[in-house]
């Protein structure tokens, strides 16, 4: 009796191929940073990580600059679709009182400190110290912080609600914004977040009082 042949194994399209691949080594360069920061990250370490062989990893990023901008630029977008989802609920629930806005700016607000005490934002500042003193570094660097800083503010108005043509509006949701770095930025030495969420809730209220003044027209 004949076996029956082996079903074939279906062939991955080439180009899934190299998005995977290319996933893996942004993904392994982000963990590198955070765990050994921008000096300690070669492109070796990257591709002995990643699983990818040193030529492909060179095809795709010729240097460690290329592949640390790609790295973070990647994984900082993916980060803030998923903010701008999470955002995007919230924002759905109707408010139907004071106190109700108050929940959810202090959930915004949260939010907000989760999102820059990630690892992406600390492979994020060890990407900004390195491009302090490397202006080929600085240059793909400057416009990729404009962009992702000009973006979190966008997602940060909608999420909160905010008319920023009321005069102080905009510099609460900046103030909100550097507060919230600020914290990541200290994040990345210790283990601090009980302390960061008793002072976003205390900012949270500040803000909530601010803004109703705002909209009652007061000062």
């Amino acid at each position: 009796m004949t076996s029956p042949l082996p079903a074939a194994v279906p062939r991955v399209p080439q180009a899934d191929r190299t998005r995977a691949m290319r996933a893996r080594l942004l993904e392994a360069t982000v963990e590198l940073l955070v765990e050994r920061g921008f000096a300690g990250t070669s492109t070796t370490l990257v591709s002995e990580r990643a699983g990818v062989s040193r030529g492909a990893q060179l095809h795709h990023f010729p240097t460690k600059n290329d592949l640390v901008v790609a790295a973070v630029e990647h994984l900082t977008e993916r980060r803030g679709a998923e903010l701008s989802a999470a955002f995007a609920a919230l924002s759905a629930e109707p408010v139907a009182s004071a106190a109700g806005r108050r929940t959810r700016l202090r959930t915004v607000v949260e939010m907000l400190g989760d999102h820059f005490a990630s690892p992406v934002f600390a492979a994020a500042l060890e990407l900004w110290v390195a491009a302090r003193t490397d202006e080929a570094l600085l240059a793909a660097v400057g416009p990729l912080e404009q962009r992702v800083g000009r973006e979190a503010h966008r997602l940060t108005v909608a999420a909160l609600g905010v008319d920023e043509s009321r005069p102080g509006v905009r510099e609460l949701v900046q103030a909100t914004l550097d507060l919230v770095r600020g914290l990541g930025l200290a994040s990345t030495f210790t283990d601090d977040s009980a302390r960061r969420r008793r002072i976003l809730r205390e900012w949270a209220d500040v803000l909530d009082r601010e803004l109703d003044r705002q909209e009652q027209g007061t000062t």
